[in-house]
């Protein structure tokens, strides 16, 4: 069910905001995400300051997380060993609110006005209410939040209370630590949700306050990692604190007080975390560390605004004309991916970023290929820090490989610390292509920065280490050809399969990359082996269909019955998963996001039969899927269902069209989001001589408008119903292909009239099996 364009009175269609306007019961938790704080290492959840208001309450530091051992209930040599799962850290986002001796809650108490926001512009939350005390009083409560950039542990929260009376205020302020507090294991029932630990994780270092001040610290109990935090507080009144207390769960300071009419009262409450390897030393103190990062909450405010503005001054995305709805939707995401990379650091992208515990905070690959395209393009030092996190984790990647008896690197499908933890290895570790999408990403943003130092050093161990561990795990047939066996493609409707084709196309490109690098560690003889391999390489074809085949048995399969009913998706919730993986149907694009990925190796007429072969049965359960299906029907020129799939891409968390934004925000489909825009609607492709653009505007659209920070230069470009017009605004000239006319673009615009594209007709492909039309034969009775 909708929620965001279900109700546009609620939530008005404001393009530098999402307003909430109303508050209703029921759907407190999936608001938490969708208003949510972060930058990349430290998140909050967007929940109200009272514990009755709150559904999933949390804040989160990327990469801080719990391990455990995993209990196969029957084992096996190479299983996953090792659980991960994102820790709740100890959240400083709470106040109990007494006035004239009643509790303010929105769930109890009668509100006159409600108002909440999140600005986009400045990354400030704000949620401002009008209260009917009981005592006659009429209190305006304003909360307002920021996160700090330049200081990316920091959190500043102010409390404004105003009144039109004498009220007597009784406001407390808590750090709480949510991790050990009993809630259901929501996993038992969805396995994308995060399940719980069974015992104590958050053992405390230090617990100590006084005046006001908190300085508290834990480690976990079996990872051992350590968080600190260090909050101060400053009331406008003058007023010393009523109490402080600390405790391992809940450590607070309270202020008692008469408000008057004429005298607001307001209430500051500075916060610092510290986490990572600067307090792993047991002599180190993690609350000292955080203390010294504390800023006042004027200057984390600041921090914000400034990143803002400077984010959008070359990261904003303008769509004129079409439904004024989809600007604020694509601001919404775009902002989302910058709260989810920012100032990550050397780090992965978990797949919710730090909005919450959704699929435990792993990173897949999702980050390399939904993510880093538009991490390269708009923030390429970012770019370069995911990938030295992969770099970082080779050392066990390659150890993995021992286990799996292939040589080189295999990175884990999912994982915090390095370590596979994914306990089901047809749907994770048999995913080998995720070796191919870090070797992708490594490519491309050598390939759009140009930097020689990452090219020769790490993005090189990166290509050569993958190419390795693909021409150990595939093999020359007695076709001659070169196969991969026994491999998931992204569908994982569809698992373990030998040649899934996008794997082999992922890999054929793997191998040719590394096979380019002039390189000491490579012999001549290791690259020859990789060429031939990449030449060989088998990719399934149909010849009755005349269509790629998603693997070698894929047009074999019983097709789906399409009857069943809409209630029983996501099949994955509703089927047991031999049921799916013999059946033709799709989670999510496979053979279609190799011919994007790939563009350059397949015809346009390959790439509109596989379109029209493989949209109708693919189910779109994970939300991976539409943006790429989108970005497909595009370069096809299926300008209508381009634009469904967009629009339905745009709208997956602020609709909760999955059922699932209560967990976090689905980060990947956000990149998603700014590809379907840059390389579906104007066209972009990469890894070429030069950037190339083949726009495909929708109808509905009277242009798109972005930048593009490419080899050192900053590049406008402006697309209109039948121009595109390039600047580069920052930099030397750059060469640029056109639809094949090779362009040098500098300062002064240049614009190249587009024609229009003509919509082909659809396939039409044989119906039913190979084996309809052979007789039934009957025996003697």
């Amino acid at each position: 069910m909708a929620i965001i364009t279900a109700d546009r009175e609620r939530f008005p269609n404001t393009p530098w905001q999402l307003v909430e306007t109303r508050h209703e019961p029921g759907d407190a938790g999936t608001l938490e995400t969708l208003f949510s704080l972060g930058n990349g290492h430290l998140g909050i959840r967007g929940a109200h300051w009272a514990a009755a208001d709150s559904d999933l309450p949390g804040s989160f530091i990327n990469g801080l997380h719990e391990i455990w051992d995993i209990k196969h209930a029957e084992n096996a040599f190479g299983f996953a060993r090792t659980g991960q799962r994102i820790l709740y850290i100890p959240d400083a986002n709470n106040f109990t609110l007494i006035i004239d001796g009643e509790a303010m809650t929105l769930a109890a108490s009668e509100v006159l006005d409600y108002r909440r926001t999140v600005d986009f512009a400045t990354g400030v939350y704000e949620c401002r209410i009008t209260w009917q005390c009981r005592s006659g009083a009429v209190v305006t409560t304003t909360e307002r939040r920021a996160l700090g950039f330049a200081s990316r542990g920091s959190l500043g929260i102010s409390l404004h209370v105003a009144t039109d009376r004498d009220v007597s205020l009784d406001v407390t302020s808590s750090v709480i630590n949510r991790q050990d507090q009993p809630v259901e294991d929501h996993s038992v029932h969805d396995p994308r949700r995060a399940g719980r630990h069974a015992g104590r994780v958050l053992l405390p270092l230090r617990l100590d306050g006084g005046d006001g001040s908190l300085r508290l610290a834990w480690e976990a109990a079996e990872s051992k990692q350590r968080v600190g935090i260090a909050v101060d507080h400053w009331i406008s009144a003058g007023y010393q604190p009523f109490e402080t207390q600390v405790d391992q769960d809940d450590s607070n300071v309270r202020y008692v007080l008469v408000v008057s009419a004429d005298v607001p009262f307001t209430l500051e409450k500075s916060v610092s975390y510290a986490a990572g390897p600067a307090i792993q030393d047991p002599a180190a103190d993690a609350a000292a560390v955080a203390e010294a990062g504390l800023r006042s909450v004027r200057e984390i405010f600041a921090e914000s605004e400034a990143h803002y503005r400077d984010y959008w001054a070359t990261s904003d995305i303008v769509v004129n004309g079409g439904n004024p709805e989809l600007q604020q939707a694509i601001r919404w995401n775009l902002f989302q991916l910058a709260q989810a990379t920012a100032q990550a650091g050397v780090a992965g992208i978990p797949a919710k970023g730090v909005t919450g515990s959704g699929y435990e905070g792993h990173y897949f690959w999702d980050q390399e290929v939904y993510l880093l395209p538009y991490m390269t393009y708009t923030n390429p030092e970012g770019a370069r820090q995911v990938l030295e996190f992969r770099h970082r984790i080779l050392p066990e990647a390659k150890i993995r490989a021992k286990e799996l008896s292939v040589d080189g690197a295999l990175f884990p499908w999912r994982t915090i610390n390095g370590l596979e933890a994914s306990a089901y290895y047809a749907a994770g570790t048999a995913q080998f292509h995720i070796a191919a999408a870090i070797a992708f990403a490594a490519n491309r943003y050598l390939w759009a920065t140009g930097d020689t130092a990452f090219r020769d050093g790490m993005g090189a161990e990166l290509l050569i280490e993958t190419a390795r561990m693909w021409i150990s795990l595939g093999f020359f047939g007695k076709d001659g050809l070169f196969h991969i066996h026994g491999v998931t493609g992204p569908d994982e409707y569809t698992a373990v399969v030998n040649d899934n084709l996008y794997t082999n196309v992922m890999a054929r490109f793997n191998l040719r990359a590394a096979a380019a690098l002039e390189h000491a560690g490579v012999t001549q003889e290791e690259r020859q082996l990789w060429e031939a391999a990449a030449g060989r390489m088998q990719l399934p074809f149909d010849d009755r269909m005349q269509v790629h085949s998603q693997d070698n048995d894929f047009m074999t399969l019983e097709p789906w019955d399409w009857t069943t009913p809409r209630s029983k998706y996501p099949l994955l919730l509703h089927f047991h998963p031999l049921v799916i993986y013999r059946h033709q149907v799709l989670k999510q694009a496979d053979t279609v996001l190799a011919m994007f990925l790939q563009w350059q190796d397949f015809t346009a007429e390959e790439k509109q039969r596989a379109f029209d072969f493989y949209d109708p049965i693919t189910t779109g359960d994970s939300t991976l899927s539409a943006c790429v299906q989108g970005i497909m029907a595009a370069e096809v020129g299926y300008s209508k269902e381009a634009l469904e799939h967009f629009t339905n891409a745009v709208f997956i968390d602020l609709d909760d069209t999955h059922g699932n934004t209560i967990d976090g925000v689905h980060i990947a489909s956000t990149g998603g989001v700014w590809s379907s825009l840059v390389c579906g609607f104007a066209g972009l492709r990469d890894q070429g001589p030069v950037p190339y653009f083949d726009p495909r505007l929708p109808g509905e659209w009277d242009g798109l408008t972005f930048h593009l920070k490419i080899r050192g230069r900053l590049l406008l470009v402006q697309l209109s119903k039948d121009s595109i017009t390039l600047t580069v605004q920052d930099g030397e000239a750059l060469e640029v292909d056109v639809r094949g006319q090779v362009l040098s673009v500098g300062s002064d615009p240049v614009q190249v009239v587009l024609e229009p594209v003509a919509e082909p007709e659809p396939t039409v492909f044989p119906s039913g099996l190979p084996t309809a039309s052979i007789p039934v034969v009957r025996g003697n009775s």
